[in-house]
């Protein structure tokens, strides 16, 4: 049965959720066609071009706005490309980090936390053999995460944030993290900010942005989609 657009935005997780199982096995191209949009021949320049899609197909309205991408439902939505046996091609963008940000607040308010409270993961399939085109989306489903890897989660989050209110933010790599890593989230090196330290020095670096490590989203996807 054709993909139909829906006009509103869901009502509540079950009509998502119904939504999302309209998407299960249409292609991207799909998609595209019954939202009168046209597909990149490759994603190498359009990076976003499929939470775009999904985003328009589910009627998210946060955009780009710091909010889950469904907020009237706290839902927000994640594309994970996948291999064939059904796990993540790469890390998971979570947020941008926000430095000044990170130098006040505590992980009760931060963006990170407010993120991934709820999230709703679909599954693309993204193996460089298959035209954009021809992708299909896979089950997605919810998840909330469970006291250990929230402990996990803000284990991670206050270790990136006790660095950099230290002043050491450039030593910081994608090495550090055992579930969520930081890395640069720039265009060039030119794109440069200006922090201060909690001793008060001043500072330029990169701006950043926070990821769920590849392994991390692999065990979600194992939990619910039954890799073996």
């Amino acid at each position: 049965m054709p993909f139909v657009p829906p006009l509103l935005p869901p009502s509540s997780e079950e009509e998502l959720m119904q939504r999302v199982q309209s998407l299960w096995g249409c292609t991207l191209g799909e998609v595209a066609r019954a939202l009168g949009r046209d597909v990149p021949t490759s994603l190498a320049r359009d990076k976003g071009f499929v939470g775009i899609l999904l985003e328009a197909a589910l009627v998210a309205t946060a955009t780009s706005k710091p909010e889950p991408d469904f907020p009237r439902l706290g839902v927000e939505m994640k594309s994970v490309p996948i291999d064939p046996d059904g796990r993540p091609r790469e890390t998971t963008f979570v947020c941008t980090a926000e430095l000044d940000e990170l130098m006040s607040r505590t992980w009760p308010t931060s963006r990170v936390k407010k993120k991934l409270s709820r999230v709703l993961f679909m599954p693309i399939e993204a193996h460089p053999g298959i035209d954009v085109k021809d992708r299909r989306i896979g089950a997605g489903f919810l998840w909330t995460p469970s006291p250990e890897e929230e402990a996990a989660l803000q284990a991670d989050w206050e270790m990136h944030a006790d660095l950099i209110r230290q002043g050491f933010v450039d030593a910081l790599t994608a090495e550090h993290g055992e579930v969520l890593q930081m890395r640069p989230k720039a265009a060039n090196n030119k794109a440069r900010r200006r922090l201060s330290d909690d001793e008060g020095e001043g500072y330029e670096t990169l701006p950043r942005g926070f990821y769920l490590r590849r392994g991390f989203t692999e065990y979600l996807l194992s939990q619910q989609l039954h890799l073996p």
